[in-house]
């Protein structure tokens, strides 16, 4: 079958696995789907798309009907579709941005459901603001917050799930879409050649400004991981901080698919330009130590990262708890370990920025 696939499909379906579109949140049949209609010569864009309007017909419907957990497990899916489907293009054409415009539109009739549980978040930053969404668990008074983001493509809502498990432990979770990413990017304009650490530190300052969310951590996806780590060497407000799958020294990697992506975050095509970028922000553990406990994770089939990428962060931990937790066959990030990667930070981030409190 493969052999009467275009090129660019088989291009996005080897950036979007299926244990990426599964860990992101998407229904398994659209999963499937998307796979198959897109291997028969379907856009991969219209699929995800129209995958994504049958959910959100199905969670309305399911509203009308009264059946408000289906509404919100519908919606859910509804998101991972759409965030998919704008993922099919890396500069901001129009219709990416369209797509993201769906995106958020239904991540906000979700909050509208959550009884106050998921809530829009903007943060000022230079003369512009910082978007995310922040997930609180039941309990009124959460076990901590973890400021979660990713790299160079998944944004937001991708973390979801993840929000949704640290959720269950007691945790809430802000899902930051920093500078260069999703609608700070395309509608605030802002892009990663700024001070990184102190955007991030900016959401780490909402999170502390209300007292019903605990202490702070940070967990940073892809290249994420990079700007979790320099953020938390440099605030020293940060209680835990994790990398999963990120490179210290990150530089242009020879795809298509990578440069492109970091083209757009930095707002221009210039490969000269976005390498000069990258050595701005790598992490250099002489220079830039991590005072709080740190958690890195590793995929030993991952094809972007090697172990050795990884080294300069535990290089530069000052704390005794610094911790390598590696999957020898874990793709990037660990997709294809999604629930128990999960499992495992998620519950050290419990043990850091509550069992530490409870300590104290």
């Amino acid at each position: 079958m493969t052999d009467t696939i275009s090129s660019a499909t088989l291009a996005l379906q080897r950036a979007m696995p299926m244990t990426r579109l599964l860990d992101c949140g998407m229904d398994f049949a659209d999963a499937q789907a998307l796979f198959q209609r897109t291997s028969a010569g379907e856009e991969w864009d219209q699929v995800a798309e129209a995958l994504a309007l049958m959910q959100l017909d199905r969670a309305a419907r399911a509203v009308d009907a009264g059946c408000h957990v289906t509404a919100a497990e519908a919606q859910a899916a509804a998101l991972a579709d759409l965030l998919f489907a704008q993922m099919a293009f890396n500069p901001d054409t129009p219709r990416k941005r369209a797509l993201y415009d769906q995106l958020v539109s239904a991540t906000r009739k979700l909050c509208e459901w959550s009884e106050g549980r998921m809530t829009r978040v903007e943060v000022p930053f230079e003369q512009s603001r910082l978007v995310g969404w922040l997930v609180r668990p039941r309990a009124q008074q959460a076990r901590g917050t973890v400021l979660v983001f990713g790299g160079q493509s998944g944004w937001g809502v991708a973390y979801l799930p993840i929000a949704r498990a640290l959720a269950r432990r007691g945790l809430a979770t802000l899902l930051a879409e920093g500078p260069g990413q999703g609608e700070t990017r395309m509608h605030q304009g802002l892009h990663v050649d700024v001070d990184m650490e102190a955007a991030y530190s900016q959401f780490i300052s909402f999170i502390l400004s209300d007292a019903s969310l605990g202490a702070p951590g940070i967990w940073g996806n892809s290249v994420g991981g990079l700007w979790a780590a320099r953020t938390a060497a440099a605030d020293a407000r940060i209680h835990a901080c994790c990398v999963n799958g990120g490179l210290a020294a990150p530089t242009v990697l020879p795809f298509r698919t990578f440069v492109e992506q970091a083209g757009a975050m930095l707002g221009t095509n210039d490969q000269d330009a976005i390498r000069k970028n990258f050595e701005r922000m790598s992490f250099r553990p002489e220079r830039d130590r991590i005072a709080c406990p740190l958690l890195v994770l590793h995929g030993g089939a991952d094809p972007l990262v090697k172990q050795g990428d990884l080294q300069p962060f535990l290089d530069g931990a000052d704390n005794a708890d610094a911790i390598l937790r590696v999957w020898e066959d874990g793709e990037h990030t660990i997709y294809n370990h999604a629930a128990e990667r999960t499992a495992f930070v998620a519950d050290w981030f419990v043990q850091r920025l509550w069992g530490n409190q409870m300590k104290a």
